[in-house]
């Protein structure tokens, strides 16, 4: 008797393959955008996988079943109501601002490409949030951002702790000045 396991076609093996891969990929990226590419053409679609393809950014146009069964499997609820239509998700892979970002870009020249929500640390957002999240500085100006909002405010401990001696010190000299001067005259006299 055949185990459950073989019985399956090779159609049927390939989308439990491609769902395994889809819920991975929601439980591990950081981020993923769900986009509705219809309207664009061949040539366009090559030059979006191109450039997702630079930011490390993994696209996958996919059957909206087979999305709803990974999210399910990846514990992401509610990605559902996002997936209406001919369906591709971009997932980022290193920073999470990668794919919403190049999808943004492209989409300023292609009007045919529109945001329809995506998935943030684990939870399903909107397409403002998604949008948004194309808006964000790269990492590295948010650290310099932060380093510097750190920065001011010890600096300006560093004055504040420095001003009381530099009045001393200023005061010191002042009085030593004064008796300097006063010196030879009491002397004179």
């Amino acid at each position: 008797m055949a185990s459950a396991g073989s019985m399956l076609t090779p159609q049927r093996r390939e989308k439990e393959e491609t769902v395994a891969e889809l819920a991975r990929l929601l439980r591990e990226a950081p981020a993923c955008v769900v986009v509705d590419y219809r309207g664009l053409r061949v040539g366009e679609e090559g030059e979006l996988r191109r450039q997702l393809r630079e930011a490390h950014v993994t696209y996958r146009v996919v059957k909206n079943t087979l999305v709803e069964l990974a999210a399910r499997q990846a514990g992401v609820d509610g990605l559902d109501g996002y997936l209406r239509g001919p369906t591709a998700v971009a997932f980022s892979l290193e920073e999470p601002t990668d794919a919403s970002r190049v999808l943004a870009r492209f989409a300023r020249d292609h009007q045919a490409l529109r945001f329809k929500g995506g998935v943030l640390d684990g939870r399903v957002v909107g397409e403002q949030a998604v949008r948004a999240l194309a808006d964000l500085p790269p990492r590295e100006v948010l650290l310099a951002q932060v380093a510097g909002a750190f920065a001011a405010p010890l600096a300006l401990v560093g004055a504040m702790l420095s001003a009381p001696i530099r009045g001393l010190v200023t005061v010191a000299e002042q009085l030593a000045k004064a008796r300097a001067e006063a010196a030879p005259v009491a002397g004179e006299a």
